[in-house]
Order: structure tokens, then sequence, then C-alpha cells
């Protein structure tokens, strides 16, 4: 008991302290405490109907208790298989081919000497990432339309091309998603590795120059061990997220032809819990889902930890 009080004096000491000296920082964590805790935690409240039959007239707490009934249903509807299925189709082909690329972009662009080139090279690949989902959908619709020149150089690939919209063959929508998905945040999700770059210590380039090692050596020896910690966490982060696929982009893009292979949770989700309004039901999908992510963050990192050695936590 006498350490636990003097490991709180010493907490709050240094909590004065640094607020006497970073009090500016403080007063500004104090809008974003708020945000998380008004938007983020007091809505987690909500998720208890999902055990219960809910009815906005009776409130929250009015509406009858029906415990697991709805993952029940869920479980054992049709829809289940396949929007699971779905989602982490989706997720594993976003894990696969676009989690790596902005890695390798970002060692391009560091190996990259010429400063304009470079800057004007991350712009254009930054820009996608600031169009409006609507907008990028928009964009999406008109080049896999039927007479789009992208169709047309597909046809001479062998494509079999019926004059319809790519986005209404149901063997085309995830390539289209993750092609789509690639081209509009490669230039954004390198950022951060461009700034794990920036920290790698000069000297260890220096020594590896002296010991004979090329460009390719010194990449593979010193700048990949220099950000494997940010990958890792990054990556545990992403299969965090697997279960987790947006709704607006594939509500955006897909249509009653293609649910087969784009129906995922979040827009079943959307469909039955705010169209036709089975707001209980909606939360305990969403609640499982949420529950299938967490169990994924801790596996990963409990595997990072025992084969890398270093974690989240």
């Amino acid at each position: 008991m006498k350490k636990e009080g003097i490991v709180r004096r010493g907490f709050a000491a240094r909590l004065r302290r640094d607020m006497g000296e970073n009090g500016g920082a403080y007063v500004l964590a104090l809008g974003v405490l708020a945000y998380y805790i008004l938007f983020h935690y007091l809505p987690m409240g909500g998720i208890i109907i999902a055990f219960k039959n809910f009815s906005p007239r009776r409130g929250i707490w009015g509406s009858a208790w029906v415990g697991f009934k709805y993952f029940e249903e869920f479980f054992g509807s049709f829809y289940f298989g396949r929007v699971v299925k779905n989602t982490l189709v989706i997720s594993l082909s976003m894990l696969i081919f676009a989690f790596p690329l902005p890695i390798l972009f970002a060692l391009s662009i560091n190996e990259v000497r010429s400063r304009a080139f470079k800057k004007t090279v991350q712009t254009i690949s930054y820009m996608p990432h600031f169009i409006s989902m609507v907008v990028v959908c928009s964009m999406i619709r008109l080049f896999t339309a039927g007479d789009s020149f992208i169709v047309q150089i597909m046809t001479l690939f062998g494509y079999n091309n019926t004059g319809a919209n790519l986005l209404n063959d149901k063997n085309m929508f995830v390539p289209i998603y993750v092609v789509s998905g690639i081209w509009q945040n490669l230039g954004w999700d390198c950022i951060i590795y461009l700034a794990a770059l920036t920290a790698i210590d000069p000297s260890l380039y220096e020594a590896a120059r002296v010991d004979g090692a090329n460009r390719f050596r010194q990449t593979l020896h010193v700048t990949m061990p220099g950000i494997m910690g940010t990958v890792v966490m990054l990556l545990i982060l992403r299969i965090g997220s697997l279960m987790s696929v947006g709704h607006e982009k594939i509500i955006l893009l897909y249509n009653e032809r293609v649910y087969e292979t784009a129906d995922v949770i979040s827009s079943y989700v959307y469909r039955r819990g705010l169209v036709q309004g089975d707001w209980s039901f909606g939360t305990a999908v969403g609640l499982f889902n949420s529950v299938i992510n967490f169990v994924l963050v801790l596996s990963a990192n409990a595997f990072s930890n025992l084969v890398a050695g270093y974690g989240l936590w």
C-alpha cells in the first residue's frame, strides 16, 4: 500500500510539472478527449439493445430482454456464411495486395535524389485520398462502363465484353474494389513509412557502405530493420480490422446482381439495421463483428511478440 501511495504521488507530481510546462498541449488534448468520450465511449452503452427487442417508444431500458435471440438468428441465416466469406475475401485481398505496396512505394521514393521529382510524385500520389468517396465511386462507374477505354483494353486481352458495366459482373467486383482502393490510398498510406525512414541513423548507411554493401543490401540490412517496428504495428492494426470492410464504398458500388460476392457484414447491417429498421439485429451483428476484430488484434499481437519479440504491447 505504501509503495502504491508513493507511485500515485510521483505521478501527480509529474502531471503538475508537465501541466506547468506544457499547459497549452493539455488544453488542446481536452478537445480530443471530449470527442472520444462523447462519440465513442458513451454510445457503447447502446450495445445492450443487441440483447433486447428494442423499441424507440419504450427506449433502451424499457425494451424487453430477448437474450441471444438475434445472434442465433444471424448465425442460422442464409446470409451468415455469405457475408462473412465476402468480408474475409475482400479484407484478405486488401491485406495481401494493398498492404505491401505503400512500403515498396516509400522505399522507392526514399531512393530518389531529385527533390523536385520526389515532391511531384508524392503530391500526385496523395491527391486521390482527398477525393470524396462519392466522386471516387462515380469515377469507378464511368471507368468500368461497357464502352469505357478500360473495358476496351480488357477486351483486347480476351475479356468477354457484353457491353454491360463491369460492376454487374460478380467476378469483377473484388478486383475493382481492391485496385481502386490501392489507387486511392497508396500515397497516403506511405506517409508513415516515409516518416519512419527519416528516423534511421545515417551513420548506419555509412557503416554499411564501408563494409561494401550496395544499395540493395543497404535497403535489406539497414532500411528494412529500421522500419520493421512500424510495419509490424500497422500490420497488427490491419489484421485487427479484417472483419471491418467499410459499407460506404460497397453500397455505392454494388447492386443485386453482385450480392453473391459484394455483400459484406457492414452492408448487410446497413440494409437490415437502418433500411429495414431492425436496430437490435443490426447491433447484434455489429457486436459480433467487433468481438472478432478484438480477438484478431490480441492474436496478432501475441504472435508478433512470440515470433518477432515485440508488438503493440
